[in-house]
């Protein structure tokens, strides 16, 4: 995590502590749908997961005077609403094989939350890699794995032949890797963790 982006949430932890509603409205735009989809990760149900995230922030507002966060705001955040699906998960005694496998599962360290890539962080770097490769490139790929195209019917839709779309997509696939590459081994983590 960058030193500015620490900077920042010192600044808005700071401002919170002195009752300053405005910066909580930004805590919790930023980080309230990354944190649901981390606990539905979890508990596979939207609505606990939901609930999990908002008693969290209700919490972070009535502790704002006295809370101590001695790493990121990201990092307690995402622990916060870790312990806290971990519990539900216990408190409901799931019993099913997903529930057993996650409470199996070693808890994230600290260095892990400051790891962790939040979806809408992925989703903004891979935005980015997909406006830096060239256009033709990008458009095959995006109705390949966006819309869900067959490769004929991305032939015909840009007049074009399907060896033409292959090579596309594969040089896609090979300019992607390369700009994310820096983000593959978490998401693949992730991925493997989640699935």
């Amino acid at each position: 995590m960058s030193e500015l982006v620490v900077s920042y949430e010192r600044i808005l932890l700071e401002k919170l502590k002195n009752d300053d509603q405005s910066a909580f409205t930004i805590i919790f735009t930023k980080y309230y749908q990354d944190l649901v989809r981390f606990s539905f990760g979890y508990t596979r149900n939207s609505a606990a997961a939901e609930e999990i995230v908002q008693e969290v922030f209700l919490k972070l507002w009535e502790n704002r005077t006295t809370m101590v966060i001695n790493n990121s705001l990201r990092s307690f955040l995402l622990k916060t609403v870790q312990n806290r699906s971990i519990d539900s998960l216990r408190h409901v005694n799931i019993t099913n094989k997903y529930a057993s496998k996650v409470l199996e599962h070693p808890s994230l360290s600290e260095n892990d939350t400051e790891n962790y890539i939040l979806h809408s962080e992925l989703q903004a770097n891979f935005n980015h890699a997909m406006e830096k490769i060239p256009f033709e490139y990008a458009e095959a790929y995006r109705m390949s794995r966006i819309e869900t195209m067959n490769y004929q019917e991305i032939a015909q839709k840009l007049n074009v032949s399907v060896r033409t779309v292959e090579v596309r997509i594969s040089k896609a696939l090979n300019l992607l890797r390369e700009e994310l590459k820096d983000f593959l081994v978490l998401v693949l983590m992730l991925f493997q963790f989640f699935h």
